[in-house]
């Protein structure tokens, strides 16, 4: 068992962590007990009734979020050319080809998300290697594969996040930042669960979701009611 600080612990002493609350009473709780130095993130955690072993159920996309996150993200866009030229007129913080891949391979990650033309795959694939962990690899999934990267690139700025079922069959994913008002956190929760509801396999059996929980990044968790409807 992971051991917890003073304040993690003062914090979830206010309120009882086997009740389960409406979403904003839930962000509201996740808001006051958010005490770090810094500006915490507030996440989402959902449990899914899924075997991630099986590829019929596996779950992976993006959406941006009616109100942002909060953060700012970092975008490197693999193209050449034209697409290049609008990758740096969109906003691109940093555009290029194999000079990006030969930087990456030096050990460079300077950046947080990564986006690619279709026809740069052949040479991005020779560092997927070394993004695939960290989550950096383009994918058709999440938009990052595109030839439309002035779009990808307002949907990252906006707030795009991505989504992914993992090996214990969670999905998390950041909603915003503590410091946003309840009501916007709560739009961002609703339209997060409700992708989530839409993505549901074909192959998925039973209660679909088996329950979620709110946090702030260093806060303790709190349980969100309403789970039967909404699976």
């Amino acid at each position: 068992m992971p051991k917890h600080g003073k304040k993690y612990l003062e914090a979830a002493k206010t309120f009882d962590k086997h009740t389960l609350f409406m979403p904003a009473e839930a962000l509201e709780l996740v808001k006051k007990n958010a005490n770090a130095k810094f500006g915490e993130t507030v996440e989402v955690s959902i449990r899914l009734n899924l075997d991630p072993r099986q590829a019929d159920q596996q779950i992976r996309g993006a959406m941006v979020l009616p109100n942002g996150t909060g953060v700012s993200r970092t975008v490197l866009v693999f193209a050449k050319g034209e697409k290049a030229k609008e990758a740096e007129a969109a906003g691109a913080d940093f555009v290029g080809a194999e000079d990006m891949v030969e930087k990456i391979q030096g050990g460079w990650y300077g950046f947080d998300v990564a986006v690619a033309t279709p026809d740069m795959m052949g040479v991005v694939g020779k560092i997927g290697r070394l993004l695939g962990p960290k989550g950096l690899m383009p994918n058709p999934k999440t938009g990052t594969v595109t030839m439309d990267v002035t779009k990808a690139l307002e949907e990252i700025k906006a707030g795009k996040v991505e989504y992914r079922l993992d090996k214990a069959a969670n999905i998390q994913c950041r909603i915003g930042k503590v410091s946003f008002d309840t009501e916007k956190l709560v739009e961002n929760y609703l339209a997060l669960v409700d992708t989530i509801i839409k993505a549901k396999p074909a192959a998925a059996k039973g209660q679909y979701i088996k329950n979620i929980t709110v946090s702030s990044t260093m806060g303790p968790g709190v349980k969100i009611s309403n789970i039967k409807p909404l699976g």
